[in-house]
């Protein structure tokens, strides 16, 4: 089986004589190693799949090596074995292990808008800047292993500790909801195991080998927590770059590749640096970019297939003139190579620069994808629905009462919740327990208190329900006896109404499925949702379609001809990116956007562009410099004489010359 594998890529499959670190460039074939890596511990050095855990960073990589390993062990079993995420690895041993900490099996999981949420009530502010920025520094805090006490002892500033006393009330909060956020899923089994030895001694006899995908991004917890895993003999195999650390900004630490060098003196290092995505044009363009950063460990990609077409590099009057130069360069590619639209991806370093492309496309009807749209998860329905299974789940969850009693309308008004709300900080109770207080049934309407009571007896019988029934029919019951879909007719246009109860059948017919292939009641499935992405749980084919991605989305995927726009000083590199650190990983960026590109590679930058509504001139981005000038033609000439207007026919009348022979 490893004979499919080339020299280094079969040592790092063979090697389990001590810790080992795996420097994979971009499109060296990590993901073959650490799968092949799992099968020859299964095959060859008697592990048993269930003492082996992969971890990656997102659920569709843990997915696809899933079924790759299951793929290569061709029907032998692999029961057992742990492929799964940073995040759901955590909740799986704060499930087990949940009592030890204080809490129950059935805790909440809440996500960001809850947090801030959350948070708003804290501070008593809709301030959204000032909550973002809170949000931001408590999740750093939590990524640092920051306790509240060391915040508020180490802070510098007033603002620190503020943002510290604020940590700790947030903190208190989550308790008493018995809810973590999404960095507890990593901070908290670190505190369990440095609190409770016997229970990491658990997790070490259960997880014997780990893999880590994408080393680079894991930050100081999520690095404590693989070292408290992988003990003192170390366990483990870790695959990175350091060239492709591009997520300082969420806390990820490329010194941890450095760290590994010091904590394990045994760890061996191989290298990967055959490149099976690219040309060598394309791969000299990238290596000769990246040799400006100070490296930790030295590589340099090559590839065997073929020199291939110079990079372009194509100067624009504006915004709109390079979104007219792409489509263009774009249509008139695909007619001369007669690819495919799914073929092509337009790269850009922030969100904000795509709606001009997005315009210019849809002008010209070519059908395009963008990543990152909102999430199956953030769409309102969804969440209404979510609010009743985390209640069912877990009837401390103080935030999914106050959704699920207001969702649809039951007569439980403002008025009736606050008072419910300050009953129960009194008695520091939940908001479903404080309704069943006498003292605080005596001092509320009767019309009032029968509509919560009513509510809540209606939450308890779901609960009896949700762990022996099937999930499928304990949520079609559901969202009838709510009249969610009257509910959904009644509050929107019926256009919209329709869409929105679709969407709800899609996710319940999909938990439902979950259910049945899993063998887990509703609530086993509740925390389970709380972790995935509906979009990426689902099979469907990709469209034919451009894909329009950030650089930082664009990771781990690869295009046949890639346009990488806006490549200016003040764009690329981020204009609040200049001191030399933060240009190190801009320039990482930039490296990840040119190792994309499989064929072909386009790139442009504007003369000008508009800031604040005023026009600001443009210089082309430095990297532009640091490539090797023989494999690059510079076409294109920035100052366009005709008027507007003109330009716009001239346009117009090329792309249409273009479609008639396309039609023909």
């Amino acid at each position: 089986m490893l004979s499919k594998l080339n020299d280094p890529q079969r040592e790092a499959a063979k090697y389990i004589d001590g810790p080992l670190l795996v420097l994979a460039g971009a499109g060296s074939g990590k993901t073959r190693v650490i799968t092949h890596k799992i099968v020859h511990l299964i095959d060859k050095c008697g592990y048993a799949p269930k003492n082996i855990a992969a971890i990656t960073f997102t659920n569709k990589a843990a997915r696809e090596m899933q079924e790759r390993v299951g793929h290569l062990l061709e029907g032998k079993p692999s029961k057992g074995l742990t492929v799964t995420t940073f995040h759901s690895l955590g909740l799986q041993m704060l499930r087990t292990e949940a009592k030890l900490l204080g809490y129950k099996p059935q805790f909440s999981i809440l996500d960001s808008s809850d947090s801030m949420k959350t948070l708003s009530d804290i501070l008593a502010t809709t301030d959204k800047q000032l909550l973002r920025r809170t949000q931001w520094k408590i999740s750093q805090w939590k990524n640092a292993f920051v306790t509240p006490d060391t915040a508020a002892v180490t802070a510098e500033d007033e603002l620190e500790v503020a943002s510290a006393k604020i940590y700790q009330l947030y903190q208190q909060t989550l308790k008493a909801y018995q809810a973590v956020d999404f960095d507890d899923l990593i901070r908290l089994p670190v505190e369990l195991f440095e609190q409770y030895p016997e229970a990491l001694e658990r997790w070490q006899r259960k997880l014997k080998y780990l893999l880590i995908d994408e080393y680079q991004d894991t930050n100081a917890c999520q690095y404590r927590l693989v070292k408290m895993l992988t003990g003192i003999e170390g366990r483990f195999t870790a695959v990175g770059d350091d060239d492709q650390a591009i997520y300082a900004w969420r806390g990820a630490d490329v010194e941890n590749l450095r760290q590994l060098t010091q904590d394990f003196p045994r760890l061996k290092v191989i290298k990967l640096e055959q490149n099976y995505r690219s040309t060598v044009r394309i791969l000299r363009a990238a290596n000769s970019v990246i040799a400006n950063n100070p490296k930790l460990f030295e590589k340099k990609l090559w590839s065997d297939l073929g020199v291939g077409d110079p990079i372009q590099i194509v100067p624009a009057k504006d915004e709109e003139h390079e979104a007219e130069l792409v489509t263009m360069k774009l249509l008139a590619h695909k007619f001369e190579h007669r690819t495919r639209f799914a073929d092509y991806a337009i790269l850009y370093r922030g969100n904000h620069q795509s709606r001009v492309i997005e315009q210019q496309l849809r002008n010209q009807k070519i059908p395009y994808t963008v990543s990152g749209g909102t999430s199956f998860f953030d769409r309102a329905e969804i969440k209404d629905v979510i609010a009743y299974l985390r209640l069912i789940a877990n009837e401390d969850d103080d935030p999914a009462f106050i959704r699920a009693a207001t969702t649809p309308k039951r007569g439980i008004g403002n008025t009736t919740l606050e008072r419910l709300g300050e009953f129960a900080a009194k008695d520091h109770i939940s908001l479903f327990a404080a309704v069943f207080e006498p003292e605080f049934q005596h001092a509320v309407g009767a019309k009032q208190l029968e509509d919560l009571l009513t509510f809540c007896k209606f939450i308890q019988r779901m609960q009896q329900r949700a762990v022996k029934d099937p999930a499928g029919q304990v949520l079609t019951d559901l969202l009838g006896a709510i009249g969610y879909e009257a509910f959904l007719y009644d509050s929107e246009e019926p256009r919209a109404a329709e869409t929105k109860w679709k969407n709800v059948l899609d996710f319940t017919g999909w938990l439902a499925k979950k259910g049945e292939e899993d063998e887990k009641d509703l609530l086993q499935l509740t925390q389970t949702v709380a972790l995935m992405s509906m979009l990426e749980g689902r099979e469907e084919a990709e469209p034919d379609a451009v894909k329009l991605s950030t650089l930082h989305a664009s990771k781990g995927l690869e295009y046949g001809h890639v346009f990488l726009i806006g490549v200016e000083e003040g764009v690329l590199p981020h204009r609040e990116s200049m001191d030399e650190q933060k240009v190190e990983e801009e320039r990482r960026l930039m490296y990840v956007g040119i190792t994309r590109a499989q064929k072909s590679l386009t790139i442009t930058y504007c003369k000008k562009r508009k800031r604040a509504g005023d026009w600001e001139s443009c210089e082309p981005s430095r990297f532009l410099e640091e490539m090797p000038p023989d494999d690059i033609r510079h076409s294109g000439k920035a100052t366009v004489e005709a008027d507007p207007a003109e330009r716009k026919a001239q346009v117009a009348n090329r792309i249409a010359q273009m479609k008639a022979m396309l039609g023909k």
